[in-house]
Order: structure tokens, then sequence, then C-alpha cells
């Protein structure tokens, strides 16, 4: 990379830049520290063009921490229930949490040895450029009012989702989905006469557009793809499947009409806590008896057995165990002369 060459050495603070416009996010290095909310001009997969740093990156080589099985309480900001006198009292059950940004504590920049796919910030933002950018913003809604007369002009199969003016160099790029290949050239010739500049048209997904254009999932907050996630991974439906949800499209897919980002985020803690649990269907001996395994329920961490008349029983996972030298899965003495005492 020709920024990295003329810095001294490969250590430096490593930082998440997301592009404002596009909503692409990727890591950045630079020389000093930065804080969140700066405005900052690197090198895009389009050009430069300016982003905000959102925070320092993780540091790498961090531990691995499993999935908490605890359940957690109210953030700091819960002030808890009302007394007689109207005031708020604190509620002594609340934790804080770890993902509410206000009780987070700020997470200071570590200078660290920059390597993989890291690339170097070109520049603070300058006056003078956030006012450019500020006017280019502003005549993006034009541009995409003419572009979509453009495209009813040559009567194609194209919908137009947003643009965006480069703040590096004299271009402006048009997003839109087709549901086939469109030869634009045409519409490219009339473009470039009308704005006098570089014009790039760029085909993406649905999935992409949702990322473009941001709006509020089933959830109540922002699509994840607008607001936090970096790349679009793929979502299966056996990951719904594995969480014991609903099969029912509907419910289990986003505005876009895709499997919900939010399939993917539980998907390894599921497999990771199943991997220490007997499977569906599989038989345990229980006072005698052979019963069968209905249901493994992550969130209550129990398992539900089921005996051959119909009699269901639910045991907690710590209870289960299994024995390697038989190979099978065992229910813990204590807790079967417990169960069948009463």
């Amino acid at each position: 990379m020709k920024q990295k060459a003329a810095h001294d050495d490969d250590y430096a603070y490593v930082y998440v830049i997301k592009n404002p416009s596009y909503n692409d996010i990727c890591l950045c290095a630079w020389d000093s520290v930065l804080y969140a909310g700066t405005p900052v001009v690197y090198d895009t997969r389009f050009g430069l063009d300016l982003g905000i740093v959102v925070g320092p990156a993780p540091v790498p080589g961090s531990t691995y921490k499993p999935g908490s099985t605890e359940p957690r309480g109210a953030c700091l900001h819960f002030h808890g229930e009302k007394d007689n006198d109207g005031e708020y009292s604190p509620d002594e059950n609340a934790h804080q949490c770890d993902s509410c940004f206000g009780c987070q504590v700020v997470k200071e920049p570590e200078r660290i040895r920059v390597a993989g796919d890291v690339d170097w910030i070109d520049h603070l933002a300058t006056p003078s450029e956030m006012a450019r950018y500020a006017e280019n913003s502003s005549k993006e809604e034009e541009a995409v009012r003419i572009c979509r007369e453009k495209i009813r002009k040559h009567s194609l199969q194209m919908k137009l989702v947003t643009a965006h003016f480069l703040l590096g160099e004299p271009k402006v790029i048009f997003f839109f989905t087709a549901d086939e290949r469109v030869d634009f050239r045409e519409l490219v010739k009339d473009l470039v006469s009308v704005f006098r500049m570089r014009i790039e048209l760029r085909q993406i997904g649905v999935r992409d557009e949702s990322r473009l254009i941001g709006g509020l999932s089933v959830c109540g907050r922002d699509y994840c793809c607008h607001l936090m996630t970096r790349e679009m991974e793929p979502v299966t439906i056996k990951m719904a499947k594995e969480q014991n949800l609903s099969l029912n499209s509907a419910k289990i897919s986003g505005p876009c009409g895709r499997l919900l980002c939010c399939l993917a985020y539980e998907n390894d803690y599921y497999v990771e806590e199943k991997a220490g649990c007997p499977p569906e269907g599989t038989r345990i001996k229980l006072d005698h008896e052979l019963w069968r395994v209905s249901e493994v329920n992550i969130l209550s961490r129990k398992i539900t057995m089921q005996a051959s008349e119909g009699r269901t029983i639910s045991i907690p996972f710590s209870e289960i165990s299994f024995n390697s030298a038989t190979g099978f899965w065992e229910v813990s003495e204590e807790y079967q002369e417990e169960l069948f005492s009463t």
C-alpha cells in the first residue's frame, strides 16, 4: 500500500472507520490517538472518501469468552420503580449491561503492530473538505431525480437506490438493483452530459439496498446491515432450525425479503451449547425406564424428556452428562433420587 510505505514502522493505532454514505466499514491505521466521531479521509474501493471513526478496533489475540448463561439485569440507565414521593429508587438487582453504549467504559486506543487487511488513513478531514462533503450530499437527491428520468427515457428495467458524490475526485456513483443484467451505456452518456464528471453505475443486491437506505427492523432498532455489520455474511435456514424458531418465512425474514441477519449472531452459541447436550431423539434410562429427549431448550437450559405413555419431565443441563465408558447419556443419581422420591 502506498500509504503504509510513508510511515516509519508498522506500529500504529487501528480504528474502525465507517462511511456515512454507503455504510462500508473497514479497519484503518493512524499514527496518533483518534476518538469516535473524528472525520477522516481514507481510500475506499471507489476512491478517496470521507469516513467517520467509530472507535478503536478490537485488539488481536484477545481470549474467547463463551456465551454467558446467567441472566443480565437492567443497564445503569434504569432508575427502578417510583417511590411514594414520586422519585425513582435504584434497583439493587440492576447490573451493567454489555450492549448499551451509555454503560460501557470507553476503551482507549492501543498502539499495535499493523498486519492483515488494514489500510492507512490518508489524512484527517479539513474544514473545506467537510464543507464540500455537505455540498455534495445536498446535490445527491437532485442527482437521483435526474437519473430516474433518464432511466424512464431509456425504458431500462432497473431500480435506482441512491447516488453518492465522491469526496476525493469529481465522480458520482449510482447504486441500483435489477433482476437481470442491464445495458446502461446510453444512460451513462446522458448522465455524463448532465454532470460533466465521471459516472459509475454499480448494481447491488436487495440486501445491499437495505444496507444503503437503512430503516427500522421488527425489533424496533436500525437494520443491523445499515448500523454495524461489516460484511454481509450468508444466513441459512439451518440456523433458524438450530435455534428452534418458527420456519414461517414472514417471521424470520427481514424487510429485504431475505433471512434476518441476526439469525447468524447467536448461531455459534446454540451450536456450542447443543454440543454438550444429548440430541433430540436420544434414549436415556431413568428409573429403569427409557425416556426419549423431545426438546433441548437452550434459553431455559433444560432438556424435556418423554416416557412411552406420554409423561414428560424437564431436567437441567447440569444434571445430564455423557459417560464415555458406556457411550450413553446419563442423569445424575442424586437428581434421579430427588426426582422420583416425591
